[in-house]
């Protein structure tokens, strides 16, 4: 079955060629397009696709405002804000509405293409330089030495799993960059959640990015 994605922007023409983009690629289909916030949720909740693509800055209910309705309502669907603004703080934001991508529009197609298969394999998918933007002052402290003290309940093992987790990599691409086994880093991601206390693959995200778990 394809990957079934809803588009939402308030911009005819990037619509239309956002949908040809997604209908030419075998594994997905466009099931439904928005102008708005608003009419991205009435969608959503008749359509239930599997991934949104979600501009921020549209007229009348904004697309932070529809992330976080949407995710209260479909928790299974996931967001990917496709945006002009390289801005930390809306990154920020974004993920705390509950987006898990996050990506510019001045992107290749094809990364496009790649940040949609992420999030339908449940992953995260964060475009580098904005993730950078918002974690630059923490991991120049963590350079320097400066680790915060919330990081005394982690091993480095854990904090090199949180940072590849946040990141989007699979299970499977963890266990081949750690040189351990897939169980293995399942079991690590089981006790790290325990130990932050930590419930959703969101809440992981957003401890990366306050704390500087993120390390390029």
């Amino acid at each position: 079955m394809p990957i079934r994605v809803m588009l939402v922007d308030d911009h005819a023409v990037l619509l239309s060629g956002l949908s040809m983009l997604v209908n030419a690629q075998e594994d997905m289909t466009v099931v439904g397009m928005a102008g708005n916030g608003s009419e991205a949720f009435e969608a959503a909740m008749r359509l239930k696709p599997d991934v949104i693509m979600m501009d921020i800055s549209m007229a009348g209910e904004n697309g932070l405002s529809a992330t976080y309705r949407l995710k209260t309502a479909l928790p299974e669907t996931e967001i990917l804000i496709l945006t002009m603004y390289d801005d930390r703080d809306l990154l920020f934001n974004a993920i705390k509405a509950g987006a898990t991508g996050y990506i510019l529009k001045t992107a290749q197609q094809m990364e496009v293409i790649s940040a949609i298969r992420a999030l339908y394999r449940n992953e995260t998918y964060l475009y580098q330089q904005a993730a950078k933007e918002l974690i630059g002052p923490l991991l120049e402290k963590m350079k320097n030495g400066q680790q915060p003290s919330e990081f005394s309940s982690l091993t480095q093992r854990e904090c090199d799993i949180v940072s590849l987790l946040a990141k989007g990599y699979s299970h499977k691409e963890i266990a081949y960059s750690l040189y351990i086994s897939v169980k293995t880093v399942e079991a690590h991601k089981a006790k790290i959640m325990k130990k932050l206390q930590l419930h959703t693959r969101q809440e992981l995200v957003s401890y990366a990015f306050k704390h500087g778990l993120l390390h390029f």
